[in-house]
């Protein structure tokens, strides 16, 4: 049987179509992708992720292990910060990628990705069995507890989020900057952390609350911006901003063979910091040099790449890559994606082909994030 957010019921009044997603029961797409697509982009998007995983790690140790699991540096995390990361295998490939946000000197809620929350607490679990016994002269100052259940997350995302949220909350918004948050109240008294984080490109907040209160704030939202043009926004929609933004995803551009240098995300490794895990196999690879690089990708001519599709040279003799994913770009009018290409081929310019149902269709290597928010 399929699980089910506490929003489920919402979903079903506002006839959102719903589909199995990892294992949860939630909305594709009400309006359609295309409409809350740019409803995102040009007023407020109302996302339900509370699918995604949520643990609590407490103790006067909880900054070292996070330390050693990994490869950002939580160290440099103020209270009431957030940080992106990545959590490595033994072997360097990503377990997962996730926010860490820093409630106090000692305490931390890690956020991870919905379909891999079993997954990455196991894996959480044995590395904190080894940092207990490498690095713990006292073996309880490390709790860590996994939370999923008791939270509802809502992401509200769009250039007037911050205007609608505001009106459920006397916390001021404008003072938290980008990856930055506070532990506030809505509807006059919910509990709420408020984060200024997304998954979107748009600035926009993800509200973290208690299980059964989630209708309730989901409501009140939804009433306090449709006036304003906010829209529901269901998982299709979730995937074409983000692709926009070249964010990765979880299967798609990353996995546990994938090593964060491969994927961009050398910016969250901290080989300067201490040991994590990864860390050897990570700078190995940097000291070698890459196999192959994550790019944007844009057509040249019709059609539509997707995850899989081969990557070749511009005159389609030779295969130099594959897609991880790709789309028609609401925002840009134009065929997008993301591939993995060998390194010589990955300047800004470069001429390529993708192989679509066996037609070779002409691309080009372009920058990203493919779109860059006007205000």
């Amino acid at each position: 049987m399929l699980m089910r957010t506490s929003l489920y019921e919402e979903h079903v009044r506002l006839a959102g179509r719903l589909i199995d997603f990892g294992g949860w029961e939630l909305p594709v797409q009400y309006t359609g992708v295309m409409d809350e697509h740019v409803t995102c982009r040009t007023a407020a998007g109302l996302f339900d992720v509370s699918h995604m995983g949520e643990v609590h790690v407490e103790g006067p140790d909880a900054e070292a292990f996070l330390n050693y699991l990994v490869t950002n540096n939580v160290a440099k995390l103020a209270v009431n910060q957030a940080q992106y990361t990545a959590m490595c295998n033994e072997s360097g490939g990503i377990v997962d990628d996730l926010i860490i946000y820093r409630r106090t000197p000692d305490r931390f809620l890690v956020v991870v990705n919905a379909s891999n929350t079993a997954k990455d607490y196991a894996w959480m679990e044995k590395i904190l069995a080894q940092f207990k016994a490498r690095f713990q002269k006292q073996k309880n100052n490390v709790h860590m507890s996994n939370e999923s259940s008791r939270y509802t997350q809502i992401a509200i995302q769009g250039p007037r989020a911050a205007e609608i949220l505001q009106k459920l909350t006397q916390t001021p918004l404008a003072p938290i900057k980008n990856y930055w948050f506070a532990e506030g109240a809505v509807l006059g008294g919910i509990p709420a952390l408020l984060a200024r984080t997304g998954y979107t490109g748009e600035d926009g907040f993800e509200v973290y609350i208690t299980w059964e209160k989630g209708p309730a704030v989901w409501r009140a939202l939804y009433e306090a911006g449709h006036p304003l043009g906010l829209k529901p926004c269901g998982l299709g929609a979730r995937d074409t901003l983000r692709l926009e933004m070249k964010y990765p995803l979880y299967g798609h551009e990353l996995s546990d063979e994938t090593n964060p240098l491969e994927a961009g995300l050398g910016w969250v490794v901290k080989l300067d910091k201490g040991d994590f895990v990864g860390k050897n196999p990570t700078l190995a690879l940097k000291e070698k040099g890459l196999a192959r690089q994550l790019v944007g990708i844009r057509l040249l001519d019709r059609g539509i790449p997707r995850q899989g599709y081969g990557v070749f040279s511009a005159d389609g003799t030779t295969q130099v890559g594959e897609l991880t994913s790709g789309t028609q770009s609401p925002s840009l009018k134009q065929a997008i994606g993301v591939a993995y290409v060998t390194p010589t081929l990955s300047a800004i310019g470069t001429q390529l082909s993708v192989d679509i149902r066996g037609t070779k269709i002409a691309a080009e290597v372009i920058s990203t994030p493919f779109y860059k928010r006007p205000y």
